[in-house]
């Protein structure tokens, strides 16, 4: 990849023109008899604002989806409340097709585990329809803050220097929180946490040097990486990663059984009839995978998954096993 920042490459949203539909394109899913689904416009819920991961591979869905189904699907940004607004929407919204959401890790998982209030129930009232997008969270220091260049030496010199050290998130229940707890949780090493208000505000006072170190989205700091402000250690992924290819993944750092994602998932109301979710399923796997949508996410560091509903089912409630394992063991409270 040349070095152009992720941000400005984000910049550019939406990130697919309008394209004229082809009658009976080739891949697109066959349109269903007698005037069933779709035959009215589709809204996709965003609990976020725009801009932000979910939004994103919200809105190439969605623009790719219109060509195949004939239908437009808007994009309804319904931010507040780490996610909760979007969630109770979705969850009220009738299973008919016409109501779906683009969502995060901290939507369909963190919430559930670290919130026992939680105003919908991500596993009994939404119907899982794809997993999305993946994508990798990188471990980063402060280059002129911390003397190492490795993970061995940060953890070797964490331990020498105790709680005086900090990392930043973007939040409590943060994917990137909950992957430094676990780093904590696997190396023996006790780092204050300082949540801010989203990943751009946490990589930004990194660079300050008001904290030491972060567990960051791949997207949020890869120009900071390629710029020398923030010095990457490890991705906490199997392989390494095309847009980092220098930076080792956590077994190469030394530790083992350490693959962390930040994911963005699609869902649907529960109930809604099996036929018709492979419809659905079958519209939004075919936006994700198109040759001019795919390697536009992969450009910003996020890996097209597209799988069943049935293995982002399995997948989702293994991940809210383990990141309730996580926040146990860890104390953490919700704000």
């Amino acid at each position: 990849m040349r070095r152009r920042t992720l941000s400005a490459l984000l910049g550019g949203l939406p990130l697919l023109p309008a394209l004229p539909r082809a009658a009976g394109a080739q891949g697109a899913p066959a349109a269903p008899a007698g005037g069933a689904w779709p035959n009215r416009p589709v809204t996709m819920l965003v609990p976020f604002v725009a801009g932000g991961p979910s939004d994103i591979v919200a809105r190439a869905i969605s623009n790719r989806m219109s060509q195949t189904i004939g239908q437009t699907v808007v994009v309804e940004n319904r931010p507040g409340a780490n996610g909760e607004i979007a969630g109770r929407a979705l969850a009220r919204a009738e299973p008919d097709g016409y109501t779906l959401m683009t969502g995060s890790i901290g939507v369909f998982a963190i919430n559930a585990a670290l919130r026992p209030d939680l105003g919908y129930d991500p596993v009994k009232e939404f119907a899982p329809v794809t997993l999305a997008v993946t994508t990798p969270n990188v471990l980063v220091v402060n280059p002129e803050r911390v003397p190492v260049r490795d993970v061995a030496g940060l953890i070797a010199w964490l331990k020498s220097t105790g709680r005086n050290a900090s990392y930043s998130t973007s939040g409590v229940g943060s994917s990137d929180q909950m992957t430094a707890e676990l780093f904590k949780q696997r190396t023996g090493t006790d780092v204050a946490h300082v949540p801010y208000r989203g990943g751009a505000a946490a990589a930004t006072d990194l660079i300050a040097g008001n904290v030491q170190m972060s567990f960051q989205n791949l997207g949020t700091v890869a120009g900071h990486i390629q710029s020398g402000r923030l010095r990457a250690l490890m991705v906490t992924d199997s392989r390494r990663h095309p847009v980092l290819p220098d930076v080792p993944t956590s077994a190469e750092a030394g530790i083992e059984d350490f693959v962390v994602t930040s994911w963005q998932a699609v869902m649907a109301p529960s109930g809604m009839p099996a036929a018709l979710r492979g419809r659905v399923h079958a519209a939004v796997a075919e936006a994700l995978r198109h040759p001019e949508v795919q390697p536009r996410l992969e450009q910003i560091g996020l890996s097209v998954v597209a799988n069943t509903p049935e293995d982002y089912s399995r997948f989702q409630q293994a991940e809210i096993a383990r990141w309730r394992e996580v926040i146990q063991r860890a104390g953490i409270k919700p704000e």
